[in-house]
C-alpha cells in the first residue's frame, strides 16, 4: 500500500510534465515559438478577465518584481496589453492582446490533441471518474510552473 502512495506523486508529476511539454510543442507548431510553457500559466490566469500584477504574481508564486518582467516580456511581444484597471486608478489590468487569444486558442487545440488519447485509453466511464476523483483532491486556483 505505502509504495503505491509514493508511486502516486511520480505517476502525477510525469503526466503533468508530459502535458506541459506536449501542449508547449503543440504551440510552437502552430507558430508561437517565443514562448515558454510559463507563460501559458500566465495566460490561464489572465483568460479570466485579467489581472494585476499582484494577482498575476499570487497566481504564479513568483515575486511581483519577477511578474512585472513577465508582463512587460509579453507585452513587448505582443500577447498582453496594459489598460486602466475599472475599479482602482492606481493599478493597471494586464489583459490578453488578440495575438494572446490567438496562442491561447492554439494551446487548447494543443491540449485537445495530446488529451484525446488519453480518454481512449481510459475510456469515458474511468475518464469522468478520474477528473472527479482528481477534482476532489486537487486545490483550485494557483498554477505553479515548477518546471
Amino acid at each position: 500500500m505505502d509504495r503505491d502512495l509514493l508511486d502516486l506523486p511520480v505517476l502525477l508529476l510525469n503526466a503533468a510534465a508530459a502535458l506541459v511539454d506536449a501542449i508547449d510543442a503543440g504551440v510552437r507548431a502552430r507558430g508561437f515559438t517565443d514562448l515558454r510553457p510559463a507563460h501559458g500559466f500566465a495566460f490561464a490566469r489572465l483568460s479570466h478577465d485579467g489581472a494585476t500584477v499582484g494577482q498575476l504574481a499570487e497566481h504564479l508564486s513568483m515575486t511581483k518584481q519577477a511578474a512585472s518582467q513577465l508582463v512587460e516580456e509579453l507585452v513587448t511581444k505582443g500577447y498582453v496589453e496594459r489598460r486602466p484597471h475599472p475599479a482602482d486608478a492606481r493599478a493597471r489590468l494586464i489583459v490578453l492582446s488578440p495575438k494572446g487569444w490567438a496562442c491561447t486558442r492554439a494551446a487548447d487545440e494543443a491540449a485537445i490533441e495530446v488529451l484525446r488519447p488519453w480518454a481512449d485509453a481510459l475510456g469515458p466511464h474511468r475518464l469522468t471518474a478520474l477528473r472527479a476523483d482528481l477534482s476532489r483532491i486537487a486545490t483550485p486556483g494557483r498554477l505553479r510552473p515548477i518546471w
